[in-house]
């Protein structure tokens, strides 16, 4: 069964960063997500990138391909991932590109004479949201009682975080042929501090904030246009011992073609993430051990690629 939400929305560019961190914690303790508006990542540079990425898309396979994954940088074919690990069904019906840090030269990039201005339009991208993403997590530092630069000064924002990736779900049609249980993307939480969602407004995403209830309750987050949908990741969640939820999520097969543009915050490689203090106390000790944010990362990325 599903429901729509409506989520709470949150002004990056409010002068009274108190209150907006109070409005951040209650969001993150009730919901796990909410929308993100007067963020600085201008519509024009947002429309220029959806377009962009539709145009890698629409390339014939053969061409993708030569752009496959390869340090979690560049393409994955459809069913090529399973985010839900327990399903016996083939991966997910989406096609991705991952793009990372600027700085660190793993990124594979189309051919300018292909995409003219593809590049260009990402670096771009990628700049405004890590920069969006940056004070984001600073409202968030203050919304535990910490410093405002918390992440910072533990290491998460001490390197070049920041992945995009660009979705594509091919449209279904009015049905399946198929008595297969077939996700756009299947259940799961992200796997790192914050993602910043934009869609183009073609519904399909849905959570469920009780992750182990049983029969799970699934609600359908309307898109808001401008607006980023922000989820925290199970990184988040461990630092805050569960005060904070990383909340499952998955996205439907839609009928009509679908686009999105996700960017991950992820700490920073050797990044320790372990239970805050304002978190935990003799009543609810920590519930998760230390743990560095790559050894982390590559297990969650191990487990959900189809083999």
């Amino acid at each position: 069964m599903s429901n729509a939400l409506q989520l709470p929305i949150i002004d990056l560019a409010s002068p009274d960063r108190f209150s907006t961190a109070n409005s951040i914690r209650k969001a993150c303790i009730d919901h796990g997500f909410f929308y993100l508006v007067n963020h600085g990542v201008d519509e024009e540079l947002v429309k220029k990138v959806f377009e962009q990425s539709s145009n890698f898309f629409s390339f014939p396979i053969e061409e993708k391909m030569k752009l496959a994954i390869k340090n979690h940088r560049g393409y994955t074919a459809l069913y090529a991932e399973k985010l839900d690990t327990t399903l016996t069904t083939k991966g997910d019906s989406k096609e991705t590109f991952y793009l990372g840090p600027l700085a660190d030269g793993l990124n594979q990039w189309p051919l300018e004479e292909d995409l003219p201005s593809w590049r260009s339009a990402m670096e771009t991208y990628h700049q405004k949201v890590l920069s969006a993403g940056t004070k984001l997590l600073s409202l968030i530092a203050l919304s535990l009682k910490l410093d405002e630069d918390f992440f910072w000064k533990v290491g998460a924002l001490n390197e070049q975080v920041g992945v995009i990736r660009l979705l594509h779900y091919p449209g279904s049609g009015d049905s399946d042929s198929s008595s297969e249980e077939i996700y756009g993307a299947s259940a799961h939480s992200d796997y790192g501090m914050i993602t910043l969602l934009m869609t183009d407004g073609v519904p399909g995403l849905q959570i469920c904030r009780e992750k182990s209830k049983q029969p799970q309750v699934w609600e359908d987050v309307p898109s808001i246009s401008g607006a980023f949908i922000v989820n925290i990741g199970d990184m988040m969640e461990r630092w805050t011992n569960c005060l904070f939820r990383s909340t499952l999520h998955r996205v439907l097969p839609p009928r009509q073609e679908r686009y999105s543009v996700a960017f991950f915050m992820d700490p920073g490689k050797d990044c320790i993430v372990e239970c805050l203090e304002s978190c935990c106390s003799e009543a609810c000790p920590p519930r998760f051990p230390p743990i560095k944010a790559s050894d982390y990362l590559e297990e969650r990325f191990r487990l959900t690629s189809v083999k």
